[in-house]
């Protein structure tokens, strides 16, 4: 059926797309606990390695984790028959991929001058450019009923706030020199405004019923080449000493193993905008804030020597920016809202010749199509993957750094909970769809 012919869902795929929010809820969830994870690594910037030597590495990690979770869940005939049938969505996965590494790199700059538990929550203020994205260009919040709406702008006052008291605890705090903590905020700045635009690829991906799978395939080419990129721009080159310095081999495991952590919530948040949109589903995983602070906190003794002023800072900025999250991710769409939705769905398919029904399914989790066969190769890129981080893992050494390894013991369990659930409950409700 073409796009034109059905104006609105059925009664029955309204249902099932309310009846969604809930995994995208516990997508968004899980995807705070593996993207609170996911930068801990990069602490190893003290360590001496320079923030864009850390980038790529990570990117490195990224890069071969994302071919090994689409591979291992879908195959990659799955993947590269899902990509065939929406080709112009290529390039904005790549675009998305460029953006992410700029504003990964920058978080390595904010990491290095005010620390992880400080950087987190600032660069968080990302949901705010996504919350304008997704009401400008997808109709969110379109139609809305006005509590709805109440809570959005509430929530998004909310992460304002909790921006500006994280801001005035790192200049005014005491662990770090006023010039750096604007150089560090400015970086934080900087991730949050691209990473707040990296999601309308995601959300226009989604709308047209790729899967979120072969999405991330196409995503990583982006990301990997811009990170090179800047390595060769911005750090010496090809003398740059990530490609000649005896100290980055035993890092590189760790920097790896970051680079996994991320992809595994990047999964999860990237269903959570698709479930979600990008206005609810940006501030659920960005309760990630909590999990870095956790970790800078608790594993790495961050807060350790900070005054009493500046954790009072810390935690009523943490606390009012996760009240924002919650609110904006609880307002669950309504009729009017999904109608809104949908007119831009419609006009996609118009524009690129796509299905209209193929792609409402797809979008609200019933299209699971043909499982294709996997291919010997797709065992040898897992094989592959795995051999990556075992050789690396020979050759690693513990970070110089003090780290409390109770806490990481606890962290580390919180993280292979999470990512039972969620995939338990993608499996039964979309199979990964």
């Amino acid at each position: 059926m073409s796009a034109t012919t059905q104006a609105v869902p059925t009664p029955q795929q309204s249902q099932r797309l309310g009846s969604l929010h809930g995994l995208g809820v516990a997508c968004g969830l899980g995807a705070g606990v593996w993207l609170g994870a996911a930068e801990a690594p990069t602490k190893l910037v003290t360590a001496g390695l320079s923030p864009f030597a850390i980038s790529l590495c990570m990117v490195a990690g990224v890069f071969t984790a994302r071919w090994t979770f689409p591979t291992l869940v879908k195959g990659t005939r799955y993947v590269f028959a899902d990509l065939a049938r929406k080709k112009h969505l290529i390039v904005w996965a790549l675009l998305a991929g460029a953006l992410w590494a700029v504003a990964n790199t920058l978080t390595v700059f904010a990491i290095r001058d005010v620390g992880l538990a400080i950087a987190f929550p600032l660069w968080n203020a990302n949901s705010l450019i996504g919350l304008f994205w997704g009401w400008l260009l997808f109709g969110e919040l379109r139609g809305a009923r006005a509590t709805t709406v109440v809570k959005v702008v509430l929530g998004g006052a909310a992460i304002v706030v909790a921006a500006i008291l994280l801001g005035f605890s790192t200049i005014h705090g005491g662990i770090t020199s006023p010039h750096n903590a604007i150089h560090g905020i400015a970086a934080a700045a900087g991730a949050s405004l691209l990473w707040g635009t990296m999601y309308v690829p995601y959300r226009k991906a989604y709308i047209s019923g790729l899967n979120p799978l072969s999405f991330v395939t196409a995503f990583t080419v982006g990301e990997l080449s811009t990170v090179f990129a800047l390595v060769l721009a911005f750090d010496g080159g090809t003398q740059s000493a990530v490609f000649h310095s005896s100290q980055v081999r035993p890092m590189l495991f760790w920097l790896f193993l970051g680079g996994l952590v991320w992809v595994i919530g990047d999964i999860f948040q990237q269903y959570a905008v698709k479930h979600l949109g990008i206005g609810r589903g940006i501030p659920l995983s960005n309760t990630n804030q909590l999990w870095g602070l956790a970790w800078g906190a608790l594993v790495f003794g961050e807060l350790a020597g900070a005054p009493a002023a500046q954790k009072f800072l810390v935690i009523a900025g943490s606390i009012v920016m996760i009240l924002g999250a919650i609110a904006i991710s609880s307002a669950v769409a309504g009729q009017g809202e999904q109608s809104s939705t949908d007119k831009v769905r419609r006009a996609e398919c118009v524009r690129y010749n796509l299905d209209y029904d193929r792609v409402l399914a797809e979008y609200s989790g019933e299209g699971t199509g043909h499982q294709e066969k996997r291919g010997w190769w797709d065992y040898l890129i897992i094989a592959l993957a795995v051999s990556v981080f075992v050789w690396l893992g020979k050759s690693a050494a513990v970070p110089p750094m003090a780290m409390n390894f109770y806490w990481l013991a606890v962290l580390t369990a919180v993280l292979v909970l999470a990512l039972g659930a969620c995939c338990w409950v993608l499996w039964k409700v979309t199979k990964f769809s």
